[in-house]
């Protein structure tokens, strides 16, 4: 019996110093806060959104169209966001964005926070123009908490718990910004926390 513990743990360091470590390393890395709900140190505002501190959170409540765009690129990467929206909001948290300076779909994945959206196929916790999603969570009036895994051209999303993109495919863009959405209603950001896979 200590005989077959001894070759197990001999078997699992030889896999960790042959290629497994590396995997190791990915899957033991610290999630790192980006957003914190008090500063906006690490974003960038981008367009007419009227982005503010206010109760612990990032919020935009009138204006136009805008961002908050982080400082920094990510390729492979899990993102976990606390967000509050009312039930009227259009929001969204864009992945990979390749222009910092122009966020579109069409340069950056949108992972929608949108529950009245007039078209719900590509709502609340779908990827515009990549992913629908068929049973949409609604996310107005209340805190709610969305994970976002982009794992080479695979992406998952989880929004409190219900998964809504199951591994879809897609390779269009592989670095990019994260960037926050303020487009309609009140739009609340109490945290945002990446680590990298």
């Amino acid at each position: 019996m200590q005989r077959r513990s001894v070759i197990r743990l001999v078997v699992l360091v030889a896999a960790a110093l042959s290629g497994g470590s590396a995997a190791f390393a990915r899957s033991s890395a610290r999630w790192r806060t980006l957003l914190d709900g008090r500063s906006l140190k690490g974003w960038s505002q981008l367009g007419g959104a009227n982005w503010t501190l206010k109760d612990g959170a990032a919020q935009g409540d009138n204006g136009t169209m805008g961002f908050l765009v982080s400082d920094e690129d990510f390729a492979d990467v899990q993102i976990r966001a606390e967000f509050w929206v009312s039930e009227d909001a259009n929001s969204g948290i864009f992945i990979r964005c390749t222009d910092p300076g122009e966020i579109t779909t069409t340069n950056a994945y949108e992972v929608n926070i949108f529950d009245t959206r007039p078209d719900p196929t590509y709502g609340t916790g779908a990827i515009v123009g990549v992913a629908t999603v068929t049973n949409m969570p609604k996310t107005g009036g209340r805190w709610n908490v969305m994970d976002i895994e982009a794992r080479g051209d695979r992406f998952t999303v989880t929004v409190n718990g219900q998964r809504t993109v199951d591994g879809v495919r897609d390779a269009a863009h592989t670095r990019g910004r994260i960037t926050l959405q303020y487009g309609a209603g009140v739009v609340k950001f109490r945290k945002v926390q990446v680590r990298p896979i």
